[in-house]
Formats: structure tokens, sequence, C-alpha cells
């Protein structure tokens, strides 16, 4: 019946809108958009695609408009098709009938890109396809090519209404497909010509699909220049093989949405399903490519609704507290380092942090990205990462003064004892970044791209850069009193003793009493979902003066508790949406109208004496100009591929650590470590509404979170590292001691981190406005606990494990 046949229409449609949501996700992605919003508009069969720091926005259109259909054809050369189109010439000779033109312009579908756009023909009128093409004159060059015509761009319309004819159709052989070249070629005359080629199909049909290719990628080719390479799955190797193998001194063309990129000719049989595509491609249209045909096919055709200039979702104010925040936290950073280590080695530490800042500015700009929250929760752990470069080299050479060596030779010793500690955190943090950037997507990727950048500028100023400086001035002798301390810190953390691991059971029955607590409120409260997980509501509201976005928000948070709310620009200041997950699983009578009223009373202020009915009507030129239901921007399959990219990092790391430390147990406590600070910071989060700021689980959280893993990894190599060095020093020592030594030993270096850290977080926290303010508490939680995890489930999980294997080795 009816209602079946719409059911199955909607679930068709619903189907291909999912498609193409996924394909346009890999695209952009893959393009180097940091922090895309992607969702899906409700009901609607449109999608929001929100992309910011995008400063090429035609390349970016057209990027997402291509339906990446590829195929692969056979081909005739002219001379077998040479008698066809002299017949079909000669019967269309004086035009085809206004009504057969007007049909074939609008079912053409091999038309040159341009097409839409090109000028009446300026030949004259009743040109004969011969005329046009110029076939007759291409046979008398050589009629074993598949060029059947050179068309100036200007006389394409005029082709296509001939090709497309009922004329055509029962002139032309049946499995005659006639296509255009994606590009025109240049002429002598200075006029620019695309190539017409004569495809060979298979039922009208290509020999080969576009599926089989697996990957594609952007490459140099000394004698064509830019190209794009395709590799293809075993079933099309196959295929690939087979149809060269049949087409030795014949062409080959591949056709992408109808246009071909090229025909080479074949030379010989071609095993292992490699193929390439070549075109004058410029750098960025081979990368786009190769970025569109790997993203996969979209099985309905994309078109550009409307395009708006969005402001930034923190709003002007918070942006701007957000940056004095930081500025003030590296300034008391500054000065901490001084205080704690002097002057001269305080100053050394500050130069290396700004180095490091300005590296990361200039890699990231040449990168051209945009600054996120994922992007800098990414630059905050850096910075916490080139601290604790800082503080171990600090303290390793506070530990060879005092035992007795003289200045340059303890600072000598101090970078090279350190240096295995800061190799192996760094290395394993960066581990973890490169997964996260390959298998992540949106807020991940871009948090990855930023540590890894991070990581690297900061190893290189705190290893080598501050040395350089260090060494100059010390051989010039001007730090000769340099002792790494102050008054403050001369004898803090000297000679500590505290038995951690006879502390372990105590400490265990602590942490699990934790656990069972948080699992209990996972179950009796759960998680606050934001929009990024939930999916909500956008009000796009016009106003007839400019209005601050933050204000607004400060508004309507109230109205909407318990849901988050946010507020951005659209073109102008004038012109807000507001989102919202208020009551977005609700299926309430009214729910609509409730909402609405919110809004107007939250709004009211600003919009004079509007009635809310004047508000609610969509087509007024002030109030609410439109409203619509927008599905989750991280959709279930991107949760999927967030978890599995960051299990395997932490696999990664897991492996790296075993292959270093040559004991499981080690890998075991990391992992260990991790998973208990993960779990109690995501737990913490199920407290929402008893905090003033909202704890939701948004692409923020989810930053803030894999910043809390690489902190940990960090903390904890650090401790393994020292445990390493005491196994080698003092082999028949007992193993409870070697571990007590090894925290008691850098209880100082894990405290200043954390501390220095924590110094940054809180002024952010405390300065850096609403908007941050959530996100910022999650890192908070996530060093306090992370310490903590480092002292009391890392080393005692590798202890115990350790010990295990010694018991069972005596055996």
């Amino acid at each position: 019946n009816d209602n079946e046949v719409q059911s199955i229409l909607e679930q068709e449609v619903n189907d291909m809108v999912d498609n193409s949501y996924k394909v346009l996700r890999n695209r952009i992605d893959r393009f180097g958009v940091v922090a895309p919003n992607i969702q899906k508009l409700q009901s609607t069969g449109r999608i929001l695609l929100e992309l910011p720091g995008v400063k090429e926005p035609e390349r970016v259109r057209k990027l997402l408009q291509g339906a990446a259909n590829l195929e692969f054809y056979e081909t005739y050369t002219l001379a077998d098709v040479s008698g066809a189109l002299n017949a079909l010439s000669e019967q269309a000779k004086g035009g085809v009938a206004p009504k057969a033109a007007e049909q074939a312009d609008s079912t053409a579908a091999a038309a040159p890109a341009d097409s839409a756009a090109v000028e009446q023909p300026k030949s004259a009128p009743g040109a004969s396809l011969a005329e046009l093409t110029g076939f007759p004159f291409l046979a008398q060059q050589g009629a074993g090519s598949p060029v059947v015509g050179m068309v100036a761009v200007s006389d394409t319309a005029a082709v296509n209404a001939i090709i497309n004819s009922p004329v055509a159709k029962n002139t032309l052989p049946a499995d005659l497909k006639l296509a255009w070249t994606v590009k025109p070629q240049p002429l002598q005359n200075g006029q620019e010509a695309f190539q017409l080629v004569a495809l060979r199909t298979v039922n009208g049909q290509p020999v080969l699909n576009g599926d089989v290719v697996t990957r594609a990628s952007s490459e140099f080719d000394n004698l064509q220049g830019q190209v794009v390479s395709m590799n293809m799955n075993d079933e099309g190797a196959r295929q690939w093989s087979r149809i060269t193998g049949q087409n030795i001194g014949k062409a080959i063309a591949i056709v992408l949405d109808d246009q071909v990129y090229s025909f080479p000719n074949v030379n010989s049989q071609i095993d292992g399903g490699r193929s390439q595509i070549s075109g004058r491609f410029t750098v960025e249209e081979a990368s786009d490519l190769a970025n569109v045909l790997e993203s996969g096919k979209m099985v309905a055709r994309v078109n550009v609704a409307s395009e708006s200039v969005i402001g930034p979702s923190l709003g002007k104010e918070s942006i701007e507290k957000g940056v004095m925040s930081f500025i003030v936290a590296l300034i008391l950073l500054m000065l901490f380092m001084m205080c704690t280590y002097g002057v001269y080695a305080g100053n050394i530490a500050n130069l290396g942090l700004l180095l490091n800042l300005f590296f990361i500015a200039g890699i990231l700009a040449s990168f051209q990205s945009v600054l996120t929250l994922p992007g800098i929760a990414g630059i905050v752990l850096t910075l916490g990462m080139a601290v604790d470069a800082n503080v171990l080299i600090f303290e390793r050479c506070k530990e060879e003064l005092r035992n007795g060596k003289g200045l340059k030779a303890a600072i000598h010793d101090g970078y090279k004892n350190a240096f295995s500690a800061i190799f192996d955190s760094n290395l394993t943090t960066i581990i973890t970044g490169i997964i996260l950037t390959i298998l992540g997507s949106g807020p991940i990727r871009g948090f990855a791209v930023t540590l890894v950048v991070g990581i690297i500028c900061s190893f290189f100023t705190a290893v080598f850069a501050t040395r350089l400086v260090m060494e100059y001035f010390v051989n010039k002798g001007t730090f000769d009193k340099m002792t790494f301390t102050t008054r403050f810190t001369r004898h803090l953390m000297e000679n500590v003793k505290i038995d951690f691991m006879g502390k372990a059971k105590k400490t265990w029955m602590v942490l699990g009493v934790i656990a069972v607590i948080i699992a209990g409120l996972f179950v009796v409260r759960g998680l606050s979902r934001g929009i990024d997980f939930s999916g909500g509501r956008n009000f796009v509201v016009q106003f007839d003066h400019p209005v601050s976005t933050s204000a607004l928000e400060s508004k309507l948070a109230p109205l909407f508790d318990g849901a988050n709310t946010s507020v951005i620009t659209i073109d102008n200041d004038t012109k807000v949406r507001i989102s919202t997950n208020y009551k977005i699983d609700s299926n309430e009578e009214g729910i609509d109208d409730e909402i609405m009223g919110k809004l107007y009373q939250g709004l009211k202020s600003e919009l004079g004496s509007m009635s809310q009915a004047d508000f609610s009507v969509s087509n007024e030129e002030i109030g609410v100009v439109s409203s619509e239901v927008v599905g989750p921007s991280i959709a279930s399959d991107m949760t999927r591929e967030a978890i599995w990219a960051v299990i395997f990092s932490l696999l990664a790391m897991a492996l790296y650590i075993l292959i270093r430390f040559r004991n499981v147990a080690f890998s075991l406590g990391a992992l260990a470590a991790v998973a208990f600070t993960t779990f109690v910071v995501i737990g913490f989060y199920t407290l929402h509404g008893l905090f003033p700021f909202a704890m939701e689980v948004d692409q923020t959280f989810i930053a803030a979170i894999l910043t809390v893993i690489g902190y940990q990894v960090n903390d904890t190599v650090v401790v393994f590292d020292r445990v390493r060095e005491y196994r080698t020093l003092f082999p028949k020592q007992d193993l409870y001691v070697t571990f007590n030594n090894a925290l008691c030993s850098t209880l100082s270096r894990t405290l200043m981190t954390s501390i220095t850290t924590l110094l940054v977080l809180l002024v952010m926290f405390l300065l850096g406005g609403e908007s941050i303010r959530s996100f910022i508490f999650a890192m908070i939680l996530g060093v306090i606990v992370g310490t903590c995890a480092s002292l009391f489930v890392a080393s005692p999980v590798a202890y115990a494990i350790t010990k295990g294997q010694a018991k069972k080795v005596a055996k």
C-alpha cells in the first residue's frame, strides 16, 4: 500500500543521507579541517557543515560536491567509429530539432564541468558535427587515438545537443559512449578545446568500477608531474590484470563523475592492481582527487543549499578571557620556575618554554591550522611535558652537585642521565599521538596533531636549545654560582623516605572503594551528553541591533537548566544561532512550544515590544528566522572509531614500554594507571548539576580525557625509567627497596611537574571564563588523579607482577 511504499522511500533517503554524512566526514578529515562540526538535520535530507578556518571555500565546495563515481573503460579508436560519426554528422546536418536539443541538454551527462556556464555556440548555425569536432582532420593526423574530437569551449553545448539527440541514439553503436576530458587542452592559437573521447561500454556499463580501489594517494611523477596512484583489492587486481592483458597497445580510459581524466596506452599486462591518474594536476588538485577517491563514493548528488560565515563558538569575550588567563598563567609559571631553580636556571627553562610556543605557533600556522579547544588541550599538555623535561634535567643536575661534582660535570651528567627518561616519555606520547592522528577524526585528530607537533618542539627546546644556552654561559663563567636551588627550595624534598610499596595494600583498598562508588554513580546518575552526542535544536534568530553571544548564553542557561546551550554569530553580530539539547529525547506534546517560550523569555530584553507570537514566526525579519532538529555531530560509528583509536594507541604505548623495559609488568602497570585515571575522571562527571558549571560529555571533554591519558603515560614512564636505572646499578638490591627508592628519588620531579601544570590550569579555570571551565576542570582532575595513580597504581602493580615473576623463576 501507499504507507509501505512511503516507508521504503523514506528509508532509502535516510540511507543516502547516512552515506553522504560518512563520505563528507571522511573527506573533511582528510582535507585537514581541525574540529569540524557535522550534523544531520532531521527529516530534511540536509547536512550541516561547520568548517573552522577554511581559507579556500571554492576548493572545499568542489571537494564536497564530487560524487567520486570512478570507472574504467575500454576505448574505441577514431578509425573504429569514424564511419558512424560521419553518418551522424550527415544526418544531423542543419542541427537537431529544438525539442531534441532541449532534451539532449537536460539529459547530457558527459558535459565538461564548465558546460553549465559555457557561452552559446559561436560556430555558424547548423554547423555539422564534423565541423564542430574536427574529427575528419584528426583522422588524417592518425586514427589510432580514442580522441574523436577537439571542441572549443564555446561549442560544447552544440556538440552535446547532437551526440545526445535521438538521431545519435539510432546512428551510433549501442556500446559507444562519448565523454569529455576534465580539462581543456591548450591549442597553438592560444585558445583551449575539450577532447571528446570514445569509450566502449559493456551492456552500458564500464569494464571495471572504482569500488575495487582501496587506496589513493597523491604523488609526483618526473614525466607527468602530479599524479594520483591507486591500489585495488584482490578481485580488482585480477580483473585489472585481465583487462590490461586484453588491451595491450590500446588505451584504457579512467573516468570520474563522467569526465575523462586520462586514457593511457597499455604497454604490457599490469599485475598487482596498481593504476594511475594523470591530468596536468596542481598539488592541491591531486591531493583533493586522492581524498575524494579514498573517502568513498557518494550515492546521492550533493548540492550546497546555503552558506554562512559563523563566529567563534566561544564568543569574543570568552576568547579574550581565555587568552588573558593563559598569559597570566605563563607569567606565573615563569616566576615559579625562577623561585624554584634560581634566576639563571629558571630563565633558561623559561626561554625553552617561549621557544617551544614560538615553534608550535609557527608550525601550526604553516599547516593553516585553526586554534580549537582540543588544540589548546594539546598545547597545555605540551607545556606540561616541556616543563617536566626541564624539571627532570634540573633535578638530575642537583643530584650530581650533591654528589660532589663540579658545575660543568654536573650539567653534562644531568642532561645525559635525564635523556633516557625524557626520550621514552616523549616517544610513548608521540606514538600515541600518531596513532590517534591516523585512526581518529574530528576533535581527536585536532588534539593529536597539536600534541605531536608540540612534543617534537618541546623535546628539541628542552634537550638541545636550553643545553646550548646553559653551556655557553657556564663556559663564560656567568653561571659559576648556579646551584639549581633558591633559599625556598634548597633542602626541599631531600632524603625523602616513604614506604610506597608497604602502603600499597591500604592504598588499593581506598582506590577500590572509590572505583565502586564511581561505578554506582554510573548506574544511578549516568553521564550528561552534550549536543555533540545527543543532537539538539538549532534556532537562527535575527535582531535589529548587535548582540553579545556570551550575554545571551548567560540569560538562556538558567532557563534551559540541565541542558547544554550555545550561541554563535552568523554572517554578522545581529544574527545568532542558538543550539540546545533541552529535552531532546522527549516526545511530550507541546515540547516545541515550551522551548520557544523559554527562548522568548531569555531574549525578551533584546526584542523590544515584540510579542512571542511574532517572535516565533519563521518568516519575520526580526525574531526566529528558522528552527530545526539536528542529529549528533559525533555519531555512533565515530564514537566507536574514537574508542578503537584510543585502544590501539594505548596498546602501541604498552608495546613500546615492553620493548624498552623488557618486562610486561611495566606495560601492565602503565595501562592500569591509565585505566584508573580515565575511569575516575569520567566517573566524576556523573556529578553533573552539583557544580556551578556545565559537566557534559562533548568534543572538548574527549580532548581533556586524551590530555589526561598523555599526562599519565608521561608521568609513569619517568618513574619506570628510574626503576630501570636502579636495577642496572644495583642488580642484587631487593626489588621492594628498588621501587621505593625510585619513587622517592623522583617524587620531587613528580610533584614539581604536577604543581606547574596545575598552576597553568587553575589560572585558566579561574580567569578563563565560563565557556572553557568544564574543559579545564576535567584536566585539573586528571592531573591530580594521574599523579596519585603514578605513585599508588602504576608502580605497585608493576612491582607485584615483577615480584610474582621472580618467585616463579626461583621455583
